[in-house]
């Protein structure tokens, strides 16, 4: 057969509309604070240690400015990352690095605003390059073109942005920024509300919700020893918001269980909160809460990709929330290479849990709600009834309570028994006492303690006033400053400092 004769298809070019493209690809869940956190990923993948967002809003359109002390990009650089998309998703990537797509930026800043620029140097160097994407520019072209910043227009936003920054409160120290991210009009404030709300939406938007949210998803990066992170927002630097605070002695941990999944390790663990949590996070400043979100909004699944939180509050459809579940929380963490796997959107903020993942998950977390469940319905630290043998042959008495299995020092023991019975009452006192501080510093281990008022009735307290009073006279005698007893023994007793009567604490003056 006749090559010649031989019938090619025909292509025709059906490239698409840029302005169109753009306002849709932008529409992927983003909101300021998440917006603001995606170029921030980029921040920290470029190892930032500062990094500032500060907005003008005495005039529009606002000019909102993001600037980092990473490592800066050149020329060459700055070109390929402001392409749609700058990588594969499919690419390998170094463990701290928190893009996937290679849309975060572009995709991030076209969500807020129709024109923003890009302005760079390497980390070290003098000279800023810059791009600028303009949607108004591809409208009237039609054509995908990338405007390459002048000099001058340089030296005008470098002029804009420090006189911007210096206008500000508490600076970074010894700060100097090597990318400057600038978005020209934030169009979802100045186009869809009216123009008294304008300022004071922005505000509140970026000054409280946006502040709560980066507190939250990069608390490891702020709380790490080495270059923790810094964010400057205006006039205020955010302070790091832990929701697992595990220096709290009554956030009881669950036994963690990993598994590996395709090329990386998944590690889930449950945390249950004191029920003391419900009445604290009402107050204005808790440990339990952010400033503007409640127990039940932080209930759920915490999802740790490379360290920064993806998902938060809620159980992705495995189950519905509730206030029987306010005090759950499940920390997962899994590294950046099963991305794909995870469903992970462009936003950084949805993600599909796999079928060999459910299971897993659904199972661990019915576990975890039972004891969120138990300690909701028990407030403070009850015991459960029920018989239980007394043995000569244990040393410990292993009582159930709402905190999980508490241990108490068998008296019934054959030679707590027989050592007993050689004491005087002074000495049996001071047995008491040691027993006590023992119980407790074993319990608060197992996170079965819970600090208790002192009563004065012995029934309840198990001591005293007169042996509390004998035990601090003691301890002096030998030499113990007040001070320490106050601050360290006394406390290992299991009451709580201000419940000790007044005239005991006088001793300690």
């Amino acid at each position: 057969m006749n090559e010649k004769n031989i019938e090619k298809p025909n292509f025709e070019d059906v490239s698409p509309n840029p302005e169109h493209l753009i306002k849709s690809i932008a529409e992927q869940g983003y909101n300021l604070e998440t917006a603001l956190a995606d170029l921030m990923d980029n921040s920290i993948s470029a190892s930032a240690d500062k990094i500032e967002v500060l907005i003008r809003m005495d005039m529009e359109p606002f000019t909102l400015y993001l600037a980092d002390n990473g490592n800066g990009m050149n020329s060459e650089e700055l070109r390929s990352n402001m392409r749609f998309p700058s990588n594969s998703p499919d690419d390998t990537r170094e463990n701290i690095d928190l893009g996937r797509f290679g849309l975060g930026m572009k995709t991030a800043s076209f969500s807020q605003t129709r024109c923003f620029t890009v302005m760079s140097r390497k980390k070290g160097t003098d000279h800023y390059s810059a791009r600028t994407w303009d949607v108004e520019h591809l409208k009237k072209t039609g054509v995908w073109e990338l405007k390459v910043n002048t000099d001058k227009e340089i030296g005008q936003i470098i002029k804009e942005y420090r006189n911007l920054s210096n206008g500000h409160l508490n600076p970074h120290e010894d700060f100097k920024a090597n990318t400057i991210i600038v978005w020209r009009g934030l169009y979802k404030f100045e186009n869809y509300l009216e123009d008294d709300n304008r300022q004071s939406a922005l505000k509140r938007e970026i000054t409280e919700v946006t502040s709560d949210y980066l507190s939250l998803v990069f608390h490891r990066f702020m709380e790490r020893k080495e270059m923790p992170l810094r964010i400057r927002i205006n006039n205020n630097h955010i302070n790091p918001f832990n929701p697992f605070p595990i220096q709290e002695q009554d956030f009881r941990p669950m036994e963690f269980k990993q598994r590996h999944f395709s090329t990386d390790l998944i590690r889930m663990e449950g945390f249950i909160l004191p029920s003391r949590s419900i009445d604290e996070s009402k107050q204005r400043f808790s440990i339990w809460t952010t400033k503007n979100r409640g127990l039940m909004d932080m209930e759920g699944i915490y999802i740790y990709r490379a360290d920064r939180i993806i998902l938060f509050g809620g159980w992705n459809g495995l189950i519905k929330k509730g206030p029987r579940l306010q005090l759950a929380r499940l920390r997962v963490d899994v590294g950046n290479s099963v991305d794909h796997l995870l469903h992970l959107n462009v936003a950084k903020s949805h993600i599909v849990i796999p079928h060999d993942l459910k299971n897993a998950f659904e199972n661990y977390i019915e576990e975890l709600k039972i004891e969120a469940e138990r300690e909701f319905y028990n407030r403070g630290l009850k015991k459960f009834t029920g018989k239980k043998k007394e043995s000569p042959t244990q040393l410990f008495e292993r009582i159930a309570t709402n905190k999980g299995v508490m241990l108490k020092l068998n008296t019934k023991f054959a030679l707590i028994n027989k050592l007993s019975s050689t004491l005087n009452p002074e000495q049996a006192v001071l047995f008491k006492l040691v027993s006590k501080m023992i119980e407790t510093s074993i319990n608060s281990v197992r996170h079965a303690h819970q600090e208790k008022e002192f009563t004065g009735t012995e029934e309840k307290d198990g001591i005293n006033f007169k042996e509390l009073e004998q035990c601090v006279q003691e301890l002096k005698k030998s030499g113990i400053s007040s001070e320490s007893i106050k601050d360290d023994i006394l406390p290992s007793l299991g009451f709580s400092i201000s419940s000790l009567p007044e005239s005991l604490i006088n001793l300690l003056k």
